[in-house]
């Protein structure tokens, strides 16, 4: 006798800045995850954080609308506490940290070199990718070169968290850093702790 079919796992959406949809669509395609689909919220608002929470809020009343699990890759990301009370009300989890930064180079790895160079501006693939249009006409920039001691006079060092081994990135890394007058270095991170808690999420809501 044949055995019961197993049920099609539940469908999960991924409330995610549209600055990870490369990598968690990366992640679906390793490990087959044909049930899961992402609801990218554009990266610009990390310009707007105050916007951030408002927009997951939107996200996950229409994931929920849907009956489907969700699950949300954004750090605080500059929302001061906002997205979390948001998310422990709609009982709903997140990746644990900070910002990208922190789940891409790691907990420890991130904490150790905050430390060790308070002054220090990162970027990712996206943003290494994106400079131009996030930070420079993100931020006014193009059209008021003046303003930029005010947003980066702090900083004296820019460092490349790579989640990809990619020359050209690291050659528009290093322009960035010149364009912002600062030292540059080099750390290939990979995706980090993102893969985990993405990873043991979809996990535990298979079962």
């Amino acid at each position: 006798m044949m055995g019961a079919e197993q049920a099609p796992p539940a469908e999960i959406v991924i409330v995610a800045c549209s600055a990870l949809l490369k990598e968690i669509n990366a992640l679906k395609k390793l490990n087959g995850w044909s049930h899961v689909s992402v609801d990218a919220i554009t990266a610009e608002l990390h310009n707007r954080p105050d916007l951030i929470t408002d927009a997951v809020s939107d996200s996950i009343n229409r994931a929920k609308a849907r009956g489907v699990e969700v699950f949300v890759a954004y750090g605080d990301c500059g929302t001061g506490g906002m997205l979390d009370r948001l998310l422990a009300e709609e009982d709903v989890d997140r990746i644990p940290g900070a910002h990208c930064y922190q789940f891409f180079a790691g907990d420890e790895a991130f904490n150790a070199m905050h430390e060790e160079e308070l002054g220090t501006f990162y970027l990712t693939d996206f943003l290494a990718r994106h400079f131009d249009r996030l930070v420079i006409r993100g931020l006014g920039l193009d059209k008021k070169p003046a303003l930029k001691p005010m947003f980066f006079g702090h900083y004296t060092k820019l460092v490349y968290l790579a989640q990809t081994e990619d020359q050209e990135l690291q050659q528009a890394a290093q322009v960035a850093a010149e364009e912002l007058g600062l030292s540059y270095e080099y750390r290939f991170t990979g995706i980090g702790d993102m893969a985990t808690s993405i990873v043991r999420f979809v996990d535990a809501a298979h079962r």
